[in-house]
């Protein structure tokens, strides 16, 4: 006797060798034997073993599903019982199997019961099975075109309003970007590469380079900015009114395309022969309140990005041309007065206040580097006649390097600027130096680091909560303890003096205001909303900082290709990191270098990716025997 049963989802079949009841003893085809109860056992029969199985899927295959859904009633039946009505006389067993193996085959027509028994499913829930099987089956179609498109170098129309979104936060669950990564993943290629080849950019055609510039910025606006860089947004300022007026006249240093001037200097002979500086940072926490959007505005964006050939600025131009310290203006601001011995130079003592001052002159680098030259300062040539501020500016920067000497500085700000200026829409682009160290650079650097280390021992001192920069072996991070920044040398460090481009600075100022103004400062000490912000600012201040260097090195690669450099100069950092000499680009060769770091090298441009923003690097042969680099 032979058996046909069901097993693993399965019909097999198998010669009877012992049947004890409950249980047999079987024997396949094959010759292997197996156990299986009695109960998984749909019939028996006595004909050849090896016909039923090939006779029963040709009856099968012959079967009408539709027709025999139409011909079962509502209730629950057996395989057997409907292959009596089916076929109209007492079944034989390749009958019998052929309608078991009709009714498993189709699970949206019939549901399983038990061991061989169905019952028909409702006719709306078929439909509806039925409709999502067609929808499968065309989006299977539609898919399948859209990654052919793809591959072939064409852009789906589907996919046109999306791209962005593809390409920077894709719902994997969705068809569109389904098909992206099967295209990818048959192509090879990356993402980018496929929309770029199907004419994603096709609007900077007369452009190409311009096609990886906007990936990169796109990916970055996508996760930083999702609103966009220049929402709408309620802007609503009220000057500040009744401030004290100081007479005095200020001056800001900054390079010529800055709009954002945060800080400004005056300069003032006491009767007594000693030296009164005011450092006055600009005071945009007077024009809005902390619950307004506008706060919230600037929340959310927390510090100005900076790139090359652009910026993003924290706070919307009306309100940066509002708060400014704009030249010819009387402008808001909070100062801090540093009082100096006329002889030596010394601080002798320091006060802070919330008043006004007229921005006599916007003073511009690129102006004063043609004379404040460390022989001016020296005295070895003399100040230009009629230049303004001129005997000031020297005595600063005399003032500047007592500054330093009292904060046991350990920081050397003795590196180079770069600047880029893109043109042509990034057809040509031309990279600067400017050395870092001047005596301009001293005197900005060291008022500033006095400004926020005086306000942030201030706060400190009166219990006021503060955000601090805070540097511990080698570790820069921000924080609400007031804790040293040994680089810097000071004791107390809370950024102040940028509030128009940080936002650390403007939530300190709002602090230090309230302070001055004997007034209940808007956050108290051990407040989990200034630790919010202090955390969040230091991922964002970092992540922007990436973005730039990112940005830098893309402009790198593209002026050394335009300049058609099949190699550059470089210093070994560590291991396959090297960073050149002239130009602010860091890459990894594809191979470690073995030489210990500063020394100087050749690396050779084997191919430049703007995708990835790098490429495949080599060190030139001989670059062993090149000097240490300085």
């Amino acid at each position: 006797m032979n058996v046909f049963y069901e097993e693993d989802g399965g019909f097999k079949v198998a010669r009877v060798m012992e049947d004890i009841g409950t249980s047999m003893q079987i024997e396949a085809s094959s010759g292997k034997r197996s156990k299986i109860k009695a109960n998984v056992v749909l019939l028996r029969f006595d004909s050849a073993l090896s016909d039923l199985m090939p006779q029963a899927d040709k009856l099968a295959a012959d079967i009408d599903t539709d027709f025999l859904y139409e011909v079962c009633g509502p209730s629950e039946f057996g395989f057997d019982e409907l292959a009596l009505d089916y076929f109209g006389h007492k079944p034989s067993a390749p009958e019998a199997a052929a309608c078991a193996i009709k009714l498993h085959a189709a699970p949206m027509y019939f549901y399983k019961r038990g061991k061989g028994r169905y019952q028909k499913a409702p006719e709306e829930n078929l439909k509806a099975a039925l409709a999502s099987i067609e929808r499968k089956q065309r989006e299977a179609a539609e898919m399948e075109a859209w990654v052919n498109e793809l591959k072939s170098g064409v852009m789906p129309e589907a996919m046109r309003p999306h791209i962005n979104q593809l390409l920077f936060k894709p719902d994997r669950n969705t068809l569109i970007a389904k098909a992206c990564e099967r295209a990818v993943e048959e192509s090879g290629k990356n993402l980018p590469t496929l929309f770029h080849d199907a004419g994603a950019w096709a609007h900077r055609a007369s452009a190409p380079h311009m096609a990886q510039h906007d990936f990169h910025l796109g990916k970055f606006l996508a996760e930083y900015f999702p609103r966009g860089v220049s929402p709408t947004i309620k802007i609503s300022l009220t000057a500040p009114a009744d401030l004290p007026v100081t007479g005095r006249q200020a001056y800001s240093i900054d390079d010529a395309a800055t709009v954002e001037i945060d800080d400004a200097f005056s300069f003032v002979y006491l009767p007594d022969g000693n030296i009164e500086v005011g450092v006055h940072i600009a005071a945009p926490s007077l024009f809005f309140s902390p619950d307004s959007t506008l706060d919230a505005y600037a929340k959310s964006r927390l510090s100005t990005v900076y790139y090359p050939g652009a910026k993003i600025t924290m706070l919307p131009d009306e309100v940066v041309a509002a708060t400014t310290l704009k030249e010819g203006h009387d402008c808001p601001v909070v100062s801090l007065y540093g009082l100096f011995d006329a002889h030596s130079s010394a601080l002798i003592s320091t006060r802070s206040a919330v008043d006004t001052v007229h921005i006599a002159k916007n003073l511009r680098l690129h102006s004063l580097e043609t004379w404040l030259t460390s022989d001016a300062v020296s005295g070895q040539t003399p100040i230009p006649a009629g230049e303004p501020f001129g005997v000031e500016l020297v005595r600063l920067h005399e003032i500047a390097n007592v500054l330093k000497q009292r904060r046991s500085a350990k920081d050397n700000i003795d590196y180079i600027d770069y600047n880029f200026e893109i043109v042509d829409d990034g057809a040509n682009v031309d990279i600067s130096q400017r050395a870092r160290g001047s005596p301009i650079d001293t005197i900005v650097a060291e008022f500033m680091i006095f400004a926020n280390s005086e306000w942030g021992k201030l706060l400190a001192e009166n219990s006021v909560a503060g955000i601090y920069r805070t540097q511990q072996n080698m570790k820069t991070r921000m924080t609400t303890d007031a804790l040293p920044h040994e680089g810097l040398g000071v004791a107390y460090y809370a950024w102040s003096s940028s509030p128009l481009r940080r936002y650390v600075d403007l939530v300190n100022q709002r602090q230090l205001v309230a302070l001055l103004g004997r007034e209940t400062p808007l956050y108290p000490r051990r407040s989990p909303a200034l630790n919010e912000i202090a955390r969040t600012f230091d991922l964002t201040y970092d992540a922007y900082a990436e973005f730039q260097r990112n940005m830098e090195r893309f402009w790198c690669l593209r002026w050394l290709e335009q300049r058609g450099h099949t190699s550059f100069d470089a210093s070994i950092i560590r291991d396959e990191l090297v960073r050149g000499r002239d130009l602010p680009l860091v890459v990894r060769l594809k191979a470690t270098a073995n030489l210990p770091p500063k020394t100087a090298v050749t690396v050779n441009i084997e191919a430049i990716d703007y995708w990835s923003i790098g490429g495949v690097f080599a060190l030139a042969e001989g670059a062993t025997d090149l000097p240490k680099a300085e």
